[in-house]
């Protein structure tokens, strides 16, 4: 009986060891946002490492629409094998939820957060012509100012949108807001003078650097790259907003996959080489470990539902 009871039992540990391999197939990697940005160019750092890592090609999948929210519905959708994964901004993971009023997903049910991977700084930058030269002389210009002070954002309830509303809170002024479709268009508002300020991401560097724009703090942590620059959490404590991209999956991956992804991840981050790519194109690396990545998720889903609701922005 034992004879002839080995092939079954042999056969089953095969289907057991075939049942652990992974990936088994290539890897699409979903990107919410159309080749050339910021999330782009970070698929196209972190896409090459991870097929080496993993054995397979990992396949960048750039799907952009309604923002973000199409790729993310399309991730959290997909099957939980770790043959899809998404590079998701902060955006679609801890904003969305609050500004939509029908979003077809819920990202802290169906997706689970692989690795944080990079942050970047927002600037609070203002039109060289504005008589301030700080944080302090801006918020009591600000609080005189008749008619109030326009700011740009990249649309409403963007990050840029309630990082300002959050410091108009904090500071006590009133200003009045301007959305633009995308980072371009509102940085050629506040340079040409049409607004007077406005938080830039990392494509408002070069504007400050060649003086079309004043940088009068940081909303993240100080940051080499823009030396004797403060941070705006060292007037008004707490108030910090670092945009992030991390590597999310579908929620029930299998126990071994999200480990092997977050083992190869993060070796990727620990790689010189790419880390110097990260750098290369403006980007921070930003290392956390599971635990860590998945409280700051529920603490800034509770901050920004907090923000949402105190500003009264809804999309449909």
């Amino acid at each position: 009986m034992a004879f002839c009871l080995f092939p079954f039992a042999f056969s089953l540990s095969i289907a057991g060891a075939s049942a652990q391999q992974y990936p088994a197939r290539p890897v699409r990697l979903l990107v919410p946002n159309p080749p050339g940005g910021a999330t782009d160019n970070l698929a196209r750092v972190v896409a090459p490492r991870l097929s080496e890592a993993l054995g397979q090609t990992v396949v960048v999948d750039n799907r952009p629409g309604s923002n973000g929210n199409l790729a993310t519905e399309m991730a959290a959708r997909a099957a939980p094998d770790g043959h899809t994964l998404i590079l998701s901004a902060d955006a679609q993971i801890v904003i969305s939820p609050h500004l939509y009023r029908k979003l077809p997903y819920d990202p802290l049910r169906e997706l689970v957060p692989v690795a944080s991977l990079v942050s970047t700084q927002m600037l609070l930058a203002v039109h060289p012509s504005l008589p301030v030269k700080n944080l302090p002389e801006f918020v009591e210009y600000a609080r005189r100012a008749s008619p109030p002070l326009a700011y740009a954002s990249i649309g409403n309830g963007s990050q840029h949108h309630l990082a300002m509303e959050m410091l108009k809170s904090r500071a006590g002024i009133n200003l009045l807001h301007v959305p633009f479709k995308g980072g371009g268009p509102a940085l050629v508002a506040l340079f040409g003078g049409e607004v007077s300020v406005m938080f830039g991401g990392s494509s408002a560097g070069p504007f400050v650097r060649s003086g079309k724009l004043r940088a009068l703090a940081l909303a993240g942590k100080r940051n080499d790259a823009y030396p004797g620059l403060p941070a705006l959490s060292e007037t008004y404590p707490g108030l910090e907003v670092s945009p992030w991209l991390g590597l999310f999956a579908p929620a029930g991956l299998p126990p071994h996959v999200l480990d092997r992804l977050r083992a190869e991840t993060s070796r990727l981050l620990a790689d010189p080489g790419t880390l110097g790519r990260i750098r290369g194109i403006a980007l921070d690396p930003f290392v956390t470990t599971p635990q860590e990545f998945a409280a700051q998720i529920r603490a800034e889903y509770a901050r920004y539902g907090e923000v949402v609701k105190a500003v009264g922005v809804k999309i449909d």
